[in-house]
């Protein structure tokens, strides 16, 4: 397989080539998006968009965001919840019907899987003492559940020790990911715990998924969502161990689901979805967030799209490249350009602190592209407008066509 096509299957099996709709997204859209990506990943930074919401955007354009809220955070008799979170890539949204596939995971992290929760772990005390707040008076946050257990101001309502916030932040996180607890919803991004019972439809709770039956499904559907990919890739979109993913995509390979290919360029063999489709010409438009399941490995970015892209909120601002919070810009089947962007709420403006295009891109043509995304992206958040700074070889243009 070419590496052009490679690049054109893999953006074709995440929704990106698809047509966005032409009047408001329904359910209908948000679902066949999640039927491409799978999952969403959640992060807390705002200075643009939070990462769960930007996906939907990208493949859909202005949707309301109301509807993906209720989806995963406030469903209702009319609208029953489509998306529960767990530890899936990350932190993630994932379709209800996926929880049972990390069961072998909660286990894990129940038996001491992660380090973080050693200091709670053994403290049955307090995890019985958590419990019984959540199930009496949940969801709740973990300050509230601190504050019945003796930590805070309020009276003690339960029996057991005079627990710190610390603590009981932890064993919540420790009771989540053992799978004890769940998000019943979101408040201000912060999250309230409640029982998987009151969460979770019974059949979805009750069912019983085989662990090695659990890795082929993961794997499956990562193979959905990346059209072709190495075997590492495959495993990193679900965070599997390698014997796990390793024997999985074996298993796929013989029951005809993955077929091995040579992707030119590419060192590591290559599998391909039996369904995945390699568009001849694709005419995408999107800003896509640095969480973004198409880019999130930046290993296969630079191999997809020749294309470097490390996340910079963590570097010194003096030795930033391109900026805070970058979003590159697909447009067509070519990462051709980044963006730093951040959302001025006060102002009521999309600022654009810089603005590169990558080598040999037509600036005046990505500049127009770039710029009416941008608006689309502004008035979706509520903004006024777009304000381009002076940083970057794109800004002069794309200034002058925002």
């Amino acid at each position: 397989m070419s590496a052009a096509a490679a690049r054109r299957m893999a953006i074709a099996a995440q929704g990106l080539a698809d047509p966005r709709p032409t009047g408001q997204p329904s359910r209908r859209h948000l679902s066949k998006v999640l039927g491409r990506t799978q999952l969403l990943q959640l992060d807390s930074v705002n200075v643009a968009v939070r990462a769960h919401y930007m996906p939907v955007f990208s493949r859909l354009g202005p949707y309301p965001m109301t509807m993906l809220e209720e989806a995963a955070w406030s469903p209702s008799a009319r609208r029953p919840r489509m998306l529960v979170e767990y530890w899936a890539h990350v932190a993630s949204l994932i379709p209800v019907q996926d929880w049972p596939l990390f069961r072998e995971r909660m286990q894990r992290y129940a038996a001491g899987a992660q380090r973080y929760y050693e200091s709670v772990r053994h403290s049955r005390e307090l995890i019985e003492d958590v419990l019984t707040v959540v199930k009496e008076r949940g969801p709740l946050s973990a300050g509230p559940i601190e504050d019945e257990l003796g930590g805070g101001t309020r009276t003690k309502r339960v029996k057991g020790g005079w627990w710190n916030r610390s603590d009981v932040k932890r064993t919540c996180e420790y009771l989540f990911a053992a799978g004890e607890l769940t998000t019943g919803t979101r408040r201000g991004f912060e999250r309230y715990y409640d029982l998987p019972e009151r969460v979770l439809p019974p059949e979805v709770l009750t069912r019983r998924v085989d662990p090695d039956e659990a890795h082929r499904t993961l794997t499956e559907h990562a193979a959905v969502a990346l059209g072709v990919a190495t075997e590492p890739d495959l495993r990193d979109y679900y965070r599997l161990s390698p014997s796990d993913s390793q024997q999985a995509v074996a298993e796929l390979v013989d029951a005809g689901v993955l077929e091995p290919v040579a992707v030119e360029g590419w060192r590591a063999p290559a599998y391909r979805h039996v369904d995945a489709k390699a568009p001849r010409k694709i005419t995408a438009r999107a800003l896509l967030c640095p969480f973004d399941p198409l880019i999130w490995r930046r290993e296969r970015t630079e191999r997809l799209f020749d294309f470097h892209y490390r996340i910079e909120i963590y570097v010194p601002e003096p030795a930033r490249k391109f900026g805070y919070y970058v979003y590159p810009f697909l447009l067509g089947d070519e990462l051709v350009a980044r963006v730093d962007l951040k959302a001025d709420r006060a102002a009521g403006v999309l600022r654009v602190p810089g603005a590169f295009a990558e080598q040999d891109a037509d600036h005046g043509r990505v500049a127009d592209e770039l710029a009416a995304e941008l608006k689309s992206m502004a008035d979706w958040l509520g903004l006024d407008g777009v304000a381009v700074a002076n940083n970057g070889n794109l800004a002069t243009a794309l200034r002058k066509a925002s």
